[in-house]
């Protein structure tokens, strides 16, 4: 998360118009690590969730204010907190191989990346209670039909198809930022509390004993299983 803030960071200065979000191999995003979680937990549980606590925080912030277009390319799965930031983002295009996943409950979490505000604003209270609560596994056409996606592509054409698509490089930078600042002026304020909220739920799931047990539970039988 820090190394893809300070590329965000970055590129907020520089002569870019826009940042492309994409991966190198057939996985976007599994979100987060609980084994390591857990690691850092074991030792200082109250210091090491403050710590947790704010690493998610700042990372979504950064999204929620970063100024320059967002466009993401998806191939493969998106789980967690991959799949919640895609709201946070302006342009998500996905190949027909992707899929989208927020299991929280079955890690012990509670649902992170403005996910509690976009998801129900997006795809309905319905079915973001059944990404958020029940962990549907969304493909890539369910997911486009409930707008988490723009648009789908074949996967052997798809780069091809992102590159022909990525129209706006001739557009005026000024005009893409200040574009961009009034689509998303209603929104900011209230996508910053619902971050607020949710990472101080994630913080209180993590330094209780509860919270600890489950995720302990989880990365034991992600072990076995392997």
């Amino acid at each position: 998360m820090n190394e893809v803030k300070s590329a965000l960071e970055i590129a907020a200065v520089d002569d870019s118009k826009f940042v492309l979000l994409s991966v190198v191999g057939s996985v976007f995003c599994c979100g987060l690590d609980f084994d390591i979680i857990v690691k850092h937990l074991k030792y200082n549980r109250k210091r090491a969730s403050v710590k947790l606590e704010d690493t998610i925080k700042n990372f979504v912030n950064f999204f929620i204010v970063f100024m320059k277009p967002v466009i993401v390319s998806v191939k493969g799965p998106a789980i967690g907190l991959g799949a919640s930031i895609l709201p946070l983002c302006d342009v998500v295009w996905a190949n027909e191989k992707a899929w989208f996943q927020t299991p929280y409950t079955r890690f012990g979490q509670s649902p992170d990346g403005c996910s509690t505000i976009t998801f129900p604003k997006i795809m309905g209270r319905a079915a973001a209670n059944e990404m958020l609560i029940n962990g549907w596994k969304m493909n890539a056409q369910e997911a486009c039909d409930k707008g988490l996606v723009s648009q789908v592509f074949w996967s052997e054409t798809f780069t091809q198809e992102v590159m022909v698509r990525i129209q706006i490089t001739s557009c005026n930078s000024f005009v893409l930022e200040n574009s961009k600042a009034l689509v998303c002026y209603n929104m900011n304020v209230e996508l910053k509390q619902a971050n607020e909220r949710e990472c101080e739920v994630l913080k209180k799931i993590w330094a209780s004993a509860q919270g600890m047990e489950y995720m302990l539970i989880y990365v034991q039988n992600k072990i076995d299983a392997f």
